[in-house]
Parts: structure tokens; sequence; C-alpha cells
């Protein structure tokens, strides 16, 4: 019970930061209209109170991409090199020495900067400024918000509307840069901790950055390096970004096809106590149903695997190609239902088609033909 309650502080603390966001937010609006009140305004002055409230909205969207730009500026300052750039589901990634558009969501990230890392100096890689940078730009940015705020009278739209602004950046420098678990991922803040005096943590956090930016220029993770994919001991894994490898480990076995040992690993390293965010065994859980689906397909064992917590996630991820790949299987050889099985198959059709990594989406189509070789006729 103690462990359990525990684990929700992180998650009770980012509620409680969002509603004093919200509740600070209410109140500077609320204060501007009396403003605007007092200093007699026309009643039309309340049809400011609509483009107030959103301007949290837009406020949100821009810190958002200032604390991407943040990564990709003081990533640059550090030695790193640009491979992609992403808020919300617009995404920007180099591919072929050119700049390209796509479209990509992830669950619990509003956004994403991923560079490759420097060389080594001294054999040391540099961390800090990178993960920190997004923080230090919301920052900067809310310092200047604030400025312009007092470049207006008190009864100036504009002066609340920067106000809004700053605070916002404020709030995502705090859900950012201190370590907490707010979500599916973990935040800047605890991969920065992670990361702190642990050369295992610095490794994995490299080998992570150099395996997406392969990804990025079209390579499957069968196809890199072997030596990157070594499983960490189960201590090790206690480390989120070490945890990483690990399920790093099994999506390779998943890409080479070899299912038994990739169920093998993953069930081993779902059962041990770890670091492996809730995004991901999300995703370990969608391998190993499709495992289970295209071997034995024991009712007992999907449903098992498939629990409402499982459900839920997989809803909120339902444009990454894996999990649609496992929809699709357990439409077809589970549910029997064809009409809904096309239906996913449209999706992930609609998804492949602009999906920024296409060695993912190489993998994933030969896993959905599999599907459909794998069908047999029912009674």
């Amino acid at each position: 019970m103690n462990t359990k309650v525990k684990k929700q502080h992180p998650q009770m603390l980012g509620i409680l930061l969002y509603m004093l966001i919200g509740a600070a937010c209410g109140i500077l609006i609320i204060s501007y209209m009396e403003t605007l009140a007092d200093a007699g305004a026309p009643a039309g002055g309340l049809l400011l109170f609509i483009p107030l409230l959103l301007s949290v909205y837009i406020a949100m969207i821009l810190q958002t991409a200032i604390h991407e730009a943040g990564h990709l500026v003081f990533g640059l300052l550090t030695g790193y090199q640009f491979v992609s750039y992403r808020v919300f589901n617009w995404m920007w990634l180099k591919k072929e020495g050119k700049i390209r558009f796509r479209r990509m969501s992830l669950a619990g990230t509003g956004g994403q900067c991923l560079m490759s890392p420097p060389d080594r100096k001294d054999g040391k890689t540099p961390v800090l400024l990178y993960n920190f940078g997004g923080a230090i730009m919301n920052l900067i940015a809310s310092a200047v918000f604030i400025w312009a705020s007092f470049q207006f009278s008190p009864v100036s739209f504009f002066t609340v509307f920067f106000r809004i602004f700053a605070l916002i950046g404020i709030a995502f420098a705090c859900l950012n840069g201190i370590p907490l678990n707010l979500g599916p991922a973990d935040n800047d803040g605890s991969n920065a901790l992670a990361l702190m005096r642990n050369e295992e943590a610095v490794r994995a956090f490299r080998i992570q950055l150099e395996a997406n930016a392969e990804a990025a220029a079209g390579k499957r993770l069968g196809e890199m390096p072997e030596e990157w994919f070594v499983m960490p001991d189960d201590e090790a894994m206690n480390n989120s970004l070490t945890a990483v490898i690990g399920v790093l480990v099994c999506s390779r076995l998943m890409d080479q096809h070899r299912f038994a040992e990739a169920d093998a690993c993953m069930e081993h390293i779902l059962s041990i106590k770890s670091r492996i965010v809730p995004l991901h065994r999300t995703f370990l859980t969608c391998d190993r149903i499709f495992v289970e689906l295209m071997g034995d397909n024991d009712p007992d064992k999907l449903n098992a695997l498939l629990t409402e917590e499982q459900k839920k996630m997989m809803k909120t991820s339902e444009t990454v190609p894996s999990v649609l790949r496992t929809e699709y299987a357990y439409a077809l050889l589970a549910e029997h239902d064809t009409a809904k099985a096309k239906e996913i198959e449209k999706k992930f059709e609609r998804v492949a088609s602009d999906y920024p990594y296409t060695g993912d989406i190489a993998e994933e189509k030969e896993f959905m033909q599999m599907i459909r070789e794998h069908v047999t006729p029912a009674g």
C-alpha cells in the first residue's frame, strides 16, 4: 500500500500543478475584467472573455513549440545534430540531407525534439543542457512576455494576454524541469536525474538517440549494430533510460521474427521491478498479445494480457502502427470479425502513408501480411 501511494505522489503533484495553472489563469482573467469594470469600460468589454480563454490554449501550443526549440538550440550549442522536431502531430525530420514534413503523435508527449549525440570528449557526453534546454527556453520566453506585459496599460488586452503566456511558460518549465512522472513517459527532469553520475545510463541515452537517428534514415532495428542491444541486468532496469535498452532488445527480436525469444524476454522484464515507462509497457504487451495470437491463441492468456488498463492505453495510442497491427490481429484471429479488421487495416494504411519511420512501417507491413496468411476459415 505504501509503495503504491509513493508511486502516485508524482502524478498527484502533476495534477495539482495543472489545477494551479488553471486557477492562476482564471484569476488573471477575472482580475482583468474587474479592472475594465473599475475603469468604466463598456459592457462590450465582456466580449474579451472568450479571446482570453482562447489565449490559454494558444499559449500552450506556443510554449510547447518554444520548449522543443529549447532542446534544439541547447542541443546544437553542445554539439548535437538535428534529427527531428515535433509539436503535437506535426513533425519535421532530416532524411537524406533534406528536412521533410510528416505526421506522428505519441501519447503523453505534446512534442519532442530528437538529435544525434556528439562524439565523446574526455569520455563524457554533454547531457544536462540538452535535457533542460526546453525548460530553460520556457523561462526565457516567460521573462520576455512579462516584460512585454508592462509595455501596455493595465486595461489593455495585451497586458493580460502576455501575462497568461508568461504564466503558461513558467508552468511548462516546472512540469518539465522538476523530475516527475506525469503519465505514459518520464519528463526531462526525470531523464536528467537518471543520467547524473550514471555512465551506464549515459551510454543507454546515446544508443537511444543513435538508434532513433538510424530509424529516421529508414533503418530497422534488426539492421542496426548488434552491440547496441545488450539486455541490462535486472538491477540496471531500475534506471528509466537503461530500461529503454531492454525494451529495444525485445523490439529487435520481434523485428527479426524471433518471437519465442522476444516473448520470453518481454515476459521477464514486465514481471520484474523496473522503471519501464507505461507507454513502453503498453507496446511490449501489444507485442505479447500479437505473439500469442500468432501462436497458441489461448483466450485465457489473451484476457490476462488485455486488461482494462491495457485497452485504455491502446486507445490513447491508436495511431501507433504496432498497436494497430495488434488490434488487426485480434479482430481477425480472436474475434473473427473481418469487417472490423478491414476498418483497422484502412486506418493502418492512412497512418503508414505519412509515418516518419519507414523501417518501422516495413516491419509492420510484414506482420500484417503474416496475420492475413495465418487466418483460417471459421468452422
